[in-house]
């Protein structure tokens, strides 16, 4: 159990009906016999607990709130095999599995639970928000919106050909035995292909933390495809929804989070974050991480 200055943080885990999830729990020291509103959280893509995500956990356990941050299956300290194979669907039942160990804890208000998601996880929460009620208050920060549309944007033409055989060729050898075919997340992986190519990118990546683990599956890309959370936006309402939009984001591009945004029903609110996908974790930090604070302090405080 580690202690900070208004709260305890400790190892938690969660069995995932026969996958041990595990994460951090933080409890606010104050009010100690009264139960909190609570904040489950996870990253993006590829992300783990220990990149960038500390900072919001403690800001938010520090004003009063239980929070749970883990690790989805297959990443980090969590169990699940392969290894490093996001199945975005999977990510969301992990959701679920978590906001069920929050609302059993005696520390925690059952009825004013919060979910927080980042890009990958920021759709996430969208579809989580619009389907499990449960959840009484979305923050969706730089959200992934449609996979097909990104999928578009990136790749076309012969590498678009190549790029659907090769998940066809992984498909036969996954079928009849073979390991997984790896891409690289960022260049500079031991795969030569790579995700995401851009510096911000780089960066965010290979400084977030020692354990970060620079490799996915071919079949996670091959998913991400045809995931479309920005679906189920209309359907949150009357859930109250936060959207936190980066203005310069091309990974998660900032006109599809604007449409979607259009589409869903009152309660909502917009907030629009200077610079591009990766800026709200560091230099805008203050910026993003304030606004989901007031956002749950409205909605989850009685």
């Amino acid at each position: 159990m580690n202690t900070d200055l208004g709260f305890i943080r400790e190892d938690v885990e969660i069995n995932a009906e026969g996958t041990l999830i595990k994460g951090w729990l933080y409890l606010p020291l104050r009010k100690k016999n009264e139960p909190h509103p609570a904040i489950v959280m996870a990253h993006g893509y590829a992300g783990l607990k220990e990149m960038y995500l500390e900072s919001y956990a403690k800001k938010f356990a520090e004003n009063g709130f239980a929070v749970v941050l883990f690790d989805y299956r297959n990443f980090g300290d969590s169990e699940g095999t392969p290894r490093h194979e996001i199945d975005p669907w999977q990510q969301v039942e992990d959701y679920r599995h978590v906001i069920t160990y929050a609302s059993s804890l005696s520390e925690v208000d059952s009825e004013s639970i919060g979910i927080w998601g980042t890009s990958y996880s920021g759709g996430h929460v969208l579809v989580v928000g619009a389907t499990d009620k449960r959840v009484k208050c979305v923050v969706s920060q730089v959200p992934t919106i449609s996979g097909s549309k990104i999928a578009h944007r990136r790749v076309n033409g012969d590498a678009l050909t190549e790029l659907l055989s090769s998940f066809a060729e992984d498909r036969l050898n996954r079928q009849r035995g073979g390991d997984p075919v790896y891409y690289s997340v960022v260049p500079g992986g031991e795969f030569e292909n790579s995700v995401y190519k851009s510096k911000d990118a780089l960066e965010f990546y290979l400084k977030g933390s020692e354990k970060f683990n620079n490799k996915v599956t071919l079949r996670s890309i091959e998913l991400s495809r045809g995931y479309e959370p920005g679906a189920f936006i209309a359907n949150i309402s009357p859930t109250p929804l936060l959207m936190l939009v980066a203005k310069n984001d091309f990974i998660t591009p900032t006109d599809l989070a604007l449409a979607a945004y259009e589409q869903a029903l009152e309660p909502k609110q917009l907030a629009l974050i200077p610079g591009g996908h990766f800026d709200p974790y560091t230099q805008y930090f203050d910026q993003s991480s304030n606004a989901a604070l007031e956002w749950f302090k409205t909605h989850l405080f009685d």
